[in-house]
């Protein structure tokens, strides 16, 4: 017996002709938002009133940042600029035998220093490993 596996679960349905319903409420939203403006304010008054108003409900149907909808950055912005920040800052004091210890520059491509012999047994080892691995591999 064969069973169909859902596909696509991460893109929505399109209800309203090329619109999710998530974009048809915002549209519908904004365009409402528009005429009460325009009908409350006059044609020139209320379109320079609710424009604002209209550009954000098209960014929140269609306007995505990283491949995430418009919404989730204005959530983050909200909570980023209410919620208490708490910033820690402690000096710390040297100590008197760091204070005398001079302080070491630290160069991350520095060679390790190696000797005739050390370089000779590590490739000793390597030879011994590489001749193991062809006996046991044939």
């Amino acid at each position: 017996m064969r069973f169909q596996v859902p596909q696509f679960i991460d893109i929505e349905d399109k209800i309203f002709g090329p619109l999710t319903l998530k974009q048809f409420i915002y549209l519908a939203g904004g365009a409402g938002a528009v005429i009460i403006g325009i009908l409350t304010f006059g044609t020139f008054l209320g379109a320079l009133i609710s424009s604002p108003i209209a550009i954000l409900a098209v960014a929140l149907a269609f306007y995505k940042v990283n491949n995430r909808p418009f919404i989730y950055v204005l959530e983050s912005a909200f909570k980023y600029f209410t919620k208490d920040k708490l910033y820690v800052w402690r000096k710390t004091e040297k100590t008197e035998e760091e204070k005398e210890q001079p302080e070491k520059d630290f160069n991350p491509m520095s060679v390790p220093n190696l000797s005739g012999e050390k370089l000779r047994d590590m490739n000793w080892q390597l030879d011994v490993k590489k001749k193991e691995d062809e006996l046991l591999n044939g």
